[in-house]
């Protein structure tokens, strides 16, 4: 059903994109940064979680609705762009995302809740699974349903452990950076930038 070839061809797309810089490899750097590694490790695990979610709703139709209905279109992409915008907001005006001094640390379940929403609340994901993941899906080789799935978890996967792995190994930088300030303000000022950029992304889609 997950021919080798084709299986490694997927990985190298889907490590490629986890790579890229975006919002949510910002949040388990952040997280990385300010708490250590569990909280980098749970914020790159609600990452996943939340490519999952839109795995899932690719593969039963929530997606489909969404690219076929403009009201489901809408809906879905204010209310991401605005959370997206809503967190640059919060990042530029607190600059604690990326933090070295002694702060109020976020549950764990702030963490995660965060980083989900993050992901979930995003129609792009969603569309770029629905796009994606079915480029590698042959119906010759079996169900349609489970070869999305199948590639869709892996995806995922692939999504939740580079995401930790970005934050644990930031955590190390902390001591290197304890004595740049204005490298770490930087930070703080390049993560609310990208946040609310991705949001106005989002909401400057077009239904395909």
């Amino acid at each position: 059903m997950f021919p080798l070839e084709v299986l490694a061809a997927y990985t190298l797309a889907c490590l490629l994109l986890v790579i890229s810089p975006g919002p949510d490899n910002m949040l388990a750097i952040g997280r990385g940064l300010s708490q250590g590694r569990l909280a980098a490790t749970v914020s790159g695990l609600s990452s996943g979680t939340g490519i999952l979610f839109h795995v899932l709703a690719a593969t039963f139709g929530l997606t489909l609705l969404i690219q076929t209905s403009e009201l489901a279109f809408y809906v879905v992409k204010i209310i991401g762009a605005g959370y997206l915008i809503w967190l640059g907001v919060k990042v530029l005006r607190s600059r604690n995302l990326f933090t070295l001094e002694p702060a109020k640390k976020q549950s764990l379940k702030t963490v995660f809740s965060t980083g989900f929403l993050s992901a979930a609340l995003n129609p792009k994901p969603g569309m770029f699974v629905l796009a994606f993941v079915p480029q590698f899906v042959n119906p010759n080789l079996g169900s349609v349903t489970w070869q999305m799935i199948g590639y869709g978890v892996w995806f995922a996967v692939l999504t939740a452990v580079g995401f930790s792995l970005m934050g644990v190994f930031s955590s190390k930088l902390s001591e290197w950076l304890r004595n740049k300030p204005k490298l770490v303000s930087g930070l703080n000022i390049g993560a609310g930038v990208t946040f609310i950029s991705s949001g106005l992304a989002v909401a400057f889609m077009k239904q395909r």
